[in-house]
C-alpha cells in the first residue's frame, strides 16, 4: 500500500472519528439538559412571597406553594378570642403533633397572632376545606360553632387556628408551612430561619 493511500486512510479515519464525536455531543447535550429540572419545577419548590397589605381583618387570601393552597387569614380580635372557649372539644389543642414549626406550636398556631398561615388541605383525604367564619347558627354548623373551616368531602371541622375537632374523619390539625415575616405586610412561605443556609 502506498504512503499516499495510508495518509488518505488516516485522514478519513480522523475525519470520521471527529464527525462521530460531534454527533455524540449533539445527542448528549439535549439528553443531559432534559435531566435537569425545568424552571417551572424549580419554582414549584421555591419559597413564595405574599403581600398581605390589602388584606382586611376577617379576610383570607390563597397563594400556591409546592402545588398546594396556602391560606393567609387575617383574624379579628373576636376570631382570636374564640380560640380559647372550645379547646376541650379539640383533638390537639396545644399543637403537640409535629405539623407546624416550633414557632407555631401555640394556641393561635402562628408567629403573628393576627395572621394564620396554613396549608388548606384536609388531613383526612386531601380535600380542600371551605371557610365557615361566621360563628353560631349563621354558619349552618350549629349554635356552638366558634367559626373556622368545614371540609365538604367528609365533614371534618377545624377552628380558626386550623385545629381539628374531636370525632372527625381528619386525624390531625391542618399543617402549618415554614414561613417568616420579611416585613409587617410581607410573608415568605416555604422558608424560615431554620431552613435558610
Amino acid at each position: 500500500m502506498s504512503d499516499t493511500l495510508k495518509k488518505d486512510r488516516r485522514r478519513l479515519l480522523i475525519a470520521t472519528s471527529a464527525a462521530g464525536a460531534v454527533g455524540a455531543a449533539a445527542t448528549a447535550i439535549p439528553f443531559v439538559a432534559s435531566l435537569t429540572p425545568s424552571e417551572r419545577a424549580r419554582a414549584a419548590g421555591a419559597p413564595v412571597e405574599a403581600d398581605v397589605s390589602k388584606l382586611a381583618a376577617g379576610e383570607m387570601m390563597t397563594v400556591e406553594w409546592r402545588g398546594k393552597p396556602v391560606w393567609i387569614l387575617r383574624r379579628t380580635a373576636e376570631m382570636l378570642a374564640s380560640l380559647e372557649g372550645h379547646e376541650p372539644r379539640l383533638v390537639d389543642p396545644a399543637s403537640a403533633e409535629p405539623q407546624q414549626p416550633d414557632y407555631a406550636a401555640n394556641r393561635h398556631r402562628s408567629i403573628n397572632p393576627e395572621y394564620l398561615v396554613v396549608i388548606g388541605i384536609c388531613t383526612h383525604l386531601g380535600c380542600s376545606p371551605s371557610e365557615k367564619f361566621a360563628p353560631g347558627a349563621a354558619s349552618g354548623i350549629g349554635e356552638d360553632w366558634p367559626g373556622g373551616f368545614l371540609c365538604p368531602c367528609h365533614g371534618s371541622i377545624f377552628d380558626l387556628a386550623g385545629r381539628v375537632f374531636l370525632s372527625q374523619p381528619a386525624p390531625t390539625n391542618l399543617e402549618i408551612p415554614p414561613h417568616k415575616w420579611l416585613s409587617g405586610s410581607l410573608v415568605l412561605i416555604g422558608e424560615d430561619d431554620s431552613t435558610t443556609a
